[in-house]
C-alpha cells in the first residue's frame, strides 16, 4: 500500500470546486494516475480524518501549447471528487 501524501498530489481549487463545496459537501483532489477509488478514498479519509462517502474519478487530457513556432502538451492527469459525510469538512478548502 502507497503512502496518502503519493495518492492525493494537491487541492484542485477553481469555482466550479468551490461551488461542490458548498452545495454538496464534495472535494476535487489532483491524484495519482494509476490510483484506483478505494485507494483514493483511504488516503483522503487518513489524511484529513474525515469520512468518505463516494469517490468519483476522471482522467483529464492534456492540453496542446504554443511558445512562438514551437507546440508542446501539458501532461494528462487524474482527478477525484470525493464526497464527505454530512457535517464533515476539510479546513484546507475553508479559507478559500
Amino acid at each position: 500500500m502507497r503512502e496518502p501524501h503519493q495518492i492525493i498530489r494537491r487541492p484542485v481549487i477553481t469555482e466550479k470546486g468551490t461551488d461542490l463545496k458548498d452545495r454538496a459537501n464534495q472535494y476535487v483532489f489532483e491524484v495519482a494516475r494509476d490510483a484506483n477509488k478505494i485507494e483514493i478514498k483511504h488516503a483522503v479519509e487518513s489524511l484529513f480524518r474525515v469520512k468518505v462517502l463516494r469517490v468519483q474519478t476522471l482522467s483529464v487530457k492534456g492540453k496542446e501549447k504554443r511558445v512562438g513556432r514551437f507546440v508542446g502538451r501539458t501532461p494528462d492527469w487524474k482527478k477525484a471528487l470525493a464526497t464527505l459525510k454530512e457535517g464533515d469538512s476539510i479546513e484546507f478548502f475553508e479559507g478559500v
